[in-house]
């Protein structure tokens, strides 16, 4: 069975302006469960992650600092929310769940997080909606616990996981693999195990052939024995800040491209949102449900 985190506090209206794409998380939710894809017995509530968690992969001083809502003017506007103990609450169960789904993965090959995905995070500061990184933490929990040895992560969001990057850069038991927009925020990118640029409008054919090139040079070169995926939809040619011009199908098929590659690998994952921001809703909605629906096909 399918496990997924969904907490009611993921739809949190964290600052004025920003509840459209806050919404998207219940919207989810409410229309796998509309269509029958999903019922409540596959959802799990996740509370807030321990601060022991946090410290595997954040410099203390930044921990202690957002926990007592202490960051400077500057690094709150980089981070682009006000920083409130609502948001603190909301990114520590963001985080939980994503660690939890990590056990789900291993027993039934994949589980998911209705949001996640926050790799914008670095290790001493936040970035892009982004406090804490789920990925990260979850990565450095799995290996600080030995449950396991190499992991990848696969990172589909039209924006650079910069911050996942950073963090792992002197890590060799984590493989970082983004594919991004070539001119798309962050401006400054940081240096991932593999990175392919996209340069703006790219077709479909080409989205999908360079992603199954990347796929296939990721998991010849190393053998992984888990997988974290960030599904990010704001590679769709509707979306708003995207550039790039990936169909709702092509989309579907990035999808089963990375389920198959890893189901064939036999390699767990734990998949999280990411980004979305096309001007319909029901386009965001219906990209990240087909995420879901893809995985049900491909693992069970």
């Amino acid at each position: 069975m399918l496990k997924i985190a969904w907490s009611s506090c993921y739809n949190h209206p964290l600052a004025e302006g920003h509840r459209f794409p806050m919404i998207k998380y219940d919207l989810i939710k409410d229309q796998l469960l509309y269509e029958g894809i999903v019922t409540a017995e596959n959802l799990f509530e996740p509370k807030e992650l321990q601060i022991e968690n946090l410290a595997t992969c954040h410099d203390a001083d930044y921990i202690k600092n957002v926990i007592n809502l202490a960051l400077n003017p500057a690094e709150i506007r980089r981070l682009g929310f006000p920083l409130t103990k609502a948001l603190v609450q909301r990114e520590l169960c963001i985080m939980e769940g994503t660690l939890l789904c990590c056990d789900f993965a291993f027993k039934n090959g994949v589980a998911m997080n209705i949001a996640g995905g926050t790799h914008h995070a670095f290790a001493d500061k936040a970035e892009g909606f982004c406090l804490f990184n789920d990925f990260a933490i979850a990565s450095s929990v799995l290996l600080k616990k030995k449950k396991a040895s190499k992991i990848a992560i696969i990172d589909l969001d039209v924006h650079q996981g910069n911050g996942t990057a950073s963090i792992f850069k002197n890590n060799p038991n984590v493989v970082t693999f983004s594919m991004h927009g070539k001119n798309n925020f962050p401006f400054k990118k940081e240096e991932s195990n593999l990175d392919i640029e996209l340069e703006d409008g790219i077709s479909d054919e080409n989205y999908l052939q360079k992603l199954a090139q990347g796929l296939d040079l990721m998991l010849s070169e190393h053998e992984f024995d888990f997988a974290f995926y960030q599904s990010g939809v704001d590679i769709l040619i509707t979306d708003k800040l995207g550039k790039l011009k990936v169909s709702q199908a092509a989309c579907l098929e990035r999808d089963r491209l990375v389920f198959k590659h890893l189901k064939n690998k036999k390699i767990p994952v734990v998949t999280a949102m990411g980004g979305g921001y096309s001007t319909k809703i029901a386009d965001i909605v219906n990209a990240h449900c087909n995420t879901f629906k893809t995985a049900i096909d491909i693992f069970f």
